[in-house]
């Protein structure tokens, strides 16, 4: 995917060699960014809104997740668009598919290199961290 931002254009490129198994999900197994002036790395996001409230459902967590990813994003001028890593921690394996289905309605049809850890998030009540490579 070409982009272009102010005065240089830069190339996010999906990398998915021949000898590794089709993709099952909606991502690439990795990506080569050319051309690119600026990187942010967003630390590892979790649930939190304003208010410090942590909602139960993983659902409601996941979303609240990648909202706050996004505004770290957008305070740099970014978007989904410039993602080219994403690194997701779940707390349980039970989450993998409705985080599958939560990561495609954010990212559309953007498909940056993309790894799930199943561990135990530093917060018992999160469900769930997000950190991500995003460039321009």
């Amino acid at each position: 995917m070409r982009l272009a931002s102010a005065a240089m254009t830069y190339e996010i490129e999906q990398l998915n060699p021949p000898i590794l198994p089709e993709r099952t999900g909606a991502y690439t197994h990795g990506t080569l960014v050319t051309g690119a002036r600026r990187t942010v790395f967003v630390s590892g996001q979790v649930p939190w809104a304003e208010q410090g409230v942590v909602p139960t459902d993983f659902g409601d967590q996941c979303r609240l997740t990648w909202r706050n990813v996004l505004a770290v994003l957008a305070e740099a001028g970014m978007g989904v668009e410039n993602l080219a890593k994403v690194t997701t921690y779940l707390s349980d394996r039970a989450y993998r598919e409705e985080n599958g289905r939560i990561r495609h309605e954010v990212l559309g049809d953007h498909r940056p290199a993309i790894t799930i850890i199943i561990t135990d998030i530093y917060a018992p009540e999160w469900l769930l961290e997000i950190e991500a490579v995003a460039v321009d």
